[in-house]
């Protein structure tokens, strides 16, 4: 950004974030699970809108990580290690900062680690503090934390006080609840129940939105983001006593004349256009002529319009 701020270039930046993951106790858990579990450890973790960490309830923190260690024997076999379906961290760069965020934390699954091959194992994290390393940082890497909440008011609470997501996930069979987490939350983009699948619609814009990014890409969003909307305004050279109005000296009766057809919106479709029509002639005339028979006429049209309900705030 930059470097396209010395050339007025415009661009679109998508940069991540920790993409939360809120699942209502109102939910399949199995097919949840299934879903966050594939988004989650697909390459590794590094993905840029992989769920980040789990809000859960207590309650059903435990039928969560039960749900996600099956899940991950489904997907992976007995020793995920030998799976040839399971990635490996880009470089020992990262493989050292992903292990430092398990300094301190109750694994409840996986941990295993090797740095010759940059291999580390699924994990799953439990009781995790909102303070925590791990919940610093987008972790991009193969480590889900599940923080515990006491419901979709908290959740909420919780994901408006950090930075905003460049993905958030929502997952309950209650249609009120998705809807409400997406109104009272904000982010780049937003999947409920499933995960990741908004970034594969090309009709849908793709990108960030205050810490993480701005601008949106894909499909036909992406030539509007890269061009110029250009405003294009082609006039009549006809009809130039309208233009009185807007032309020096000014005049009380030309600034009354100027708000009425400006801050008056019609709401009757193409009657109210008609009517828009015949006033601006009228009052053309009325300014050109100052005639006051047709000022009278021009009153009562008006007059006879706000009877009918065609004008608002007359």
């Amino acid at each position: 950004m930059a470097a396209a701020a010395k050339h007025l270039t415009p661009v679109t930046l998508e940069l991540g974030g920790k993409s939360p993951c809120y699942i209502d106790k109102d939910c399949d858990l199995a097919v949840a699970c299934r879903r966050i579990t594939w988004g989650k450890y697909m390459n590794c973790g590094q993905t840029c809108i992989a769920p980040d960490y789990i809000l859960c309830e207590p309650s059903i923190q435990s039928q969560v990580v039960e749900n996600i260690k099956a899940t991950l024997q489904e997907f992976y076999g007995e020793d995920v290690k030998k799976s040839p379906d399971y990635e490996r961290i880009v470089n020992k760069r990262h493989f050292r900062r992903i292990v430092s965020l398990l300094e301190g934390q109750k694994i409840a699954h996986g941990g295993e680690t090797d740095e010759a091959s940059c291999f580390i194992a699924p994990t799953i994290l439990t009781d995790v503090s909102p303070e925590s390393k791990v919940m610093e940082e987008e972790i991009f890497g193969p480590v889900l934390p599940i923080l515990s909440v006491k419901g979709v008011d908290e959740a909420i609470e919780f994901i408006n006080s950090r930075e905003k997501p460049l993905a958030l996930y929502v997952f309950s069979n209650n249609k009120k609840i998705i809807k409400r987490v997406i109104s009272e939350t904000s982010s780049g983009g937003v999947t409920g129940n499933d995960v990741i699948m908004h970034f594969f619609l090309s009709t849908l814009p793709f990108g960030g939105v205050g810490n993480s990014g701005m601008g949106a890409y894909h499909g036909k969003h992406s030539f509007e983001t890269f061009s110029h909307h250009r405003a294009c305004l082609i006039k009549d050279l006809k009809m130039e006593s309208t233009n009185k109005l807007r032309y020096p000296p000014g005049s009380q009766k030309k600034l009354d004349w100027a708000k009425f057809f400006v801050l008056k919106r019609f709401n009757k479709g193409h009657l109210g256009l008609i009517l828009l029509a015949l006033l601006g002639v009228v009052s053309a005339v009325v300014i050109k002529n100052h005639q006051s028979v047709l000022k009278r006429k021009a009153l009562l049209i008006v007059l006879a319009a706000q009877r009918l309900g065609w004008l608002s705030g007359c």
